[in-house]
């Protein structure tokens, strides 16, 4: 696995945005990148560096195999899809995940990574979680919310999301997909062995409990 050196205490963009710094992970901190060709990356990063990650960009293939776990963020599902093919990255993240390497989808992360899409147009998909989700399906922007959502095996109460234009699970396609939560009586969070999905951005609430279990399960596939 490549080496990553930490040079600067700043998330890009966070000092001309007058954010305080985080601290450096400790030593010996699970290395989680987020996929970053487009949409909502730099939160992630704080989140991930809160939980005591080593967070970094992924937007090449030699950065993929620097990581040990990967976010894919929120955006535009299509506009991801099509730069990781142009950019290269597509078959090699499918390996990676088909290794075994832990992986959380949130929005168009989830999309990204279901089997099956519910719509006519074909659009790239990385794939490898036996869901079929349907985008937009809680309407569009205008209809975008906040909410509390209990999700099993995360303690202290209803986490705080943010739902923003968001997909959801049309329907679970295998038996190892457990459902974790739902809204509606539809499932907005999966999660299939290594790989967690969310229909909504848990990035932007302040919320870090999904992205504390998802580096416990990079730190657990390490010691595996």
């Amino acid at each position: 696995m490549s080496q990553i050196t930490t040079t600067s205490r700043w998330t890009p963009g966070e000092r001309l945005a007058g954010r305080v710094p985080l601290p450096e992970p400790a030593a010996g901190a699970p290395i989680v990148g987020v996929l970053a060709l487009q949409g909502d990356v730099l939160e992630h990063l704080r989140a991930l560096r809160r939980c005591g990650a080593v967070a970094t960009e992924v937007r090449t293939t030699d950065h993929l195999d620097a990581v040990e776990g990967l976010i894919v963020p929120g955006g535009e599902s299509t506009t991801i899809g099509k730069l990781l093919e142009r950019f290269e990255v597509m078959e090699p993240l499918r390996q990676r995940i088909a290794a075994g390497m832990p992986t959380f989808g949130t929005c168009a992360g989830m999309i990204l990574l279901s089997d099956e899409l519910e719509q006519e147009r074909v659009q790239p998909l990385i794939g490898g979680l036996a869901v079929r989700t349907r985008r937009n399906a809680f309407g569009r922007q205008v209809a975008s919310f906040d909410t509390g959502l209990e999700v099993a095996g995360i303690d202290g109460g209803p986490m705080d999301v943010s739902f923003i234009r968001a997909p959801r699970v049309e329907a679970v396609l295998e038996d190892e997909v457990e459902v974790l939560a739902e809204v509606d009586g539809y499932p907005v969070i999966v999660r299939q062995g290594h790989l967690l999905a969310t229909a909504f951005h848990p990035e932007v609430t302040g919320d870090d409990r999904l992205h504390a279990a998802f580096v416990a399960q990079v730190r657990a596939a390490r010691r595996a």
